[in-house]
């Protein structure tokens, strides 16, 4: 009797203990893989796939250096500090640029002309905390980013205009215009210009510096971004720390 109950239970044994590694091998399955996930999250999913949409940090709606004194204290920089931007500093600028600040009616931190809102900006990602580097389109509904092409853009461009700041900037936004639906081009240009002063305005707040680069071939330029065809480059902005 006792060998009996002894053999059953080693029998017992023999088969729980299976069980149980199983049990134990499921769950360390699952542990590395919810790591590889994070792990992919961290590296590809601030960029992905072209269309891959990135929220950005919520903007501020206020701060500690006034209208009057970022006026006075803005000054075209073109030297920048070997430092990365962070992600809500990004989110910052590009919000100053063409940011919705009237959510029921779609208005925008820049005037447009019939608020027609021609402006695309293009934000060249070189070293920005949490973003690997590629090319990027603000999308002001929903104040996110939309991935467009990967890798180091802005030496493309640097190599096209042949420009030092642009080099050195850890990020350049490119203004785009939709010139098929100007009807007068001077209104995008227009809008262009005041979206350019508010990037400027709120680089004072954030400590940043920024300078407008207008010589350059557009043409050039949309080839090289490989810009949409019914969007002319219109500003070049490199962005950094002074």
């Amino acid at each position: 009797m006792v060998a009996k109950d002894r053999k059953s239970y080693y029998h017992v044994r023999v088969i729980s203990m299976p069980g149980r590694w199983k049990l134990r091998s499921v769950l360390y399955l699952i542990v590395i893989a919810c790591f590889l996930v994070l792990s992919l999250t961290s590296a590809y999913g601030q960029s992905g796939a072209p269309g891959a949409q990135i929220k950005l940090p919520g903007p501020k709606h206020d701060g500690t250096v006034s209208v009057e004194k970022a006026l006075k204290e803005r000054r075209s920089v073109r030297v920048y500090k070997d430092t990365p931007l962070s992600m809500g500093e990004v989110s910052q600028v590009l919000w100053a640029a063409q940011g919705i600040t009237e959510p029921s009616r779609g208005l925008r931190t820049a005037p447009s002309a019939r608020a027609q809102y021609y402006l695309t900006v293009y934000l060249l990602a070189d070293n920005v905390t949490g973003l690997r580097p590629g090319m990027y389109r603000y999308v002001p509904a929903g104040h996110t980013l939309s991935h467009v092409a990967e890798g180091d853009v802005k030496t493309a461009l640097y190599r096209t205009v042949g420009q030092s700041p642009i080099q050195k900037a850890p990020v350049v936004l490119v203004i785009a215009g939709a010139q098929d639906r100007a009807a007068n081009a001077n209104f995008m240009y227009v809008e262009a210009g005041h979206a350019a002063q508010n990037v400027y305005l709120q680089g004072v707040s954030l400590g940043l510096g920024s300078v407008v680069m207008g010589g350059f071939d557009p043409e050039a330029v949309s080839k090289t971004l490989k810009l949409p065809g019914n969007e002319k480059a219109l500003y070049i902005m490199p962005v950094g720390r002074k």
